[in-house]
């Protein structure tokens, strides 16, 4: 991260800027800064009060400008109690606090990121997948993804891969044939938009259900035309 001089280490055969350095005018994002070990906490409170580094093995002060940004998944105030992360560094890097949801409680979203690896899949593996069965759709909805997007991803991929069929379906993202517990997601933590979609999903995918997957009669049931049911399931992710 720092960089080190020619000779500080055996093997440290020339001078190497470190990613802080390089960050000079510029912006750094250290991913999962949560887990950085003890002796590297130090040097980047260092750097952030005084905005200067030193290499490995060097004496020269570096002035080194630059924005940063952090990310972590972990509980930071649990880690500060537990003692593994410095509060005082915790208090220079929170100077603006994002909280990202994590996709159990983002509604729609999980559809729009399903469809939008889908796409990307299909076209880098030459595949000609559709889009999602109604109970595919269903399951992505109710999941709880313990492993938040990068389990949709992981998922998505594999199915990609391994099926055969125009839509992939419940089995093809691997999810047992029972459907999974529904989602905690409160009321409070929805937007109105996400309660309107969510209510708008549950009755496109019930009233499909009932009507065996026949697009005319749930058209009529739920009392819109055909073009528009198309575009709702569209919409929704669900395999016409």
């Amino acid at each position: 991260m720092f960089g080190y001089e020619k000779g500080a280490f055996t093997g440290a055969q020339s001078r190497v800027q470190g990613k802080v350095e390089y960050a000079h005018t510029g912006t750094i994002f250290l991913d999962e800064i949560g887990e950085l070990p003890a002796s590297l906490q130090v040097k980047l409170l260092r750097f952030l009060q005084e905005k200067v580094i030193q290499r490995v093995g060097g004496r020269e002060d570096i002035v080194v400008d630059a924005r940063v940004v952090s990310a972590t998944n972990i509980d930071i105030v649990k880690a500060i109690r537990d003692g593994a992360f410095r509060e005082d560094l915790y208090y220079r890097t929170a100077v603006i606090n994002l909280h990202l949801p994590p996709l159990r409680e983002r509604g729609s979203d999980i559809m729009l990121l399903a469809n939008l690896f889908l796409r990307r899949f299909c076209e880098g593996l030459n595949r000609k997948v559709k889009g999602f069965s109604t109970a595919a759709a269903d399951q992505l909805h109710a999941y709880e993804w313990p492993g938040n997007v990068r389990e949709l991803e992981n998922r998505v991929q594999r199915a990609v891969i391994m099926s055969d069929s125009p839509l992939l379906d419940s089995s093809d993202l691997g999810f047992d044939e029972a459907p999974p517990p529904l989602r905690s997601t409160t009321v409070e933590k929805m937007t109105l938009k996400d309660a309107r979609d969510r209510v708008e999903f549950d009755m496109i995918t019930a009233v499909l259900k009932t009507q065996g997957g026949n697009i005319a009669k749930a058209s009529e049931e739920l009392g819109v035309s055909r073009p528009t049911m198309y575009d709702l399931m569209k919409k929704h992710g669900l395999g016409a």
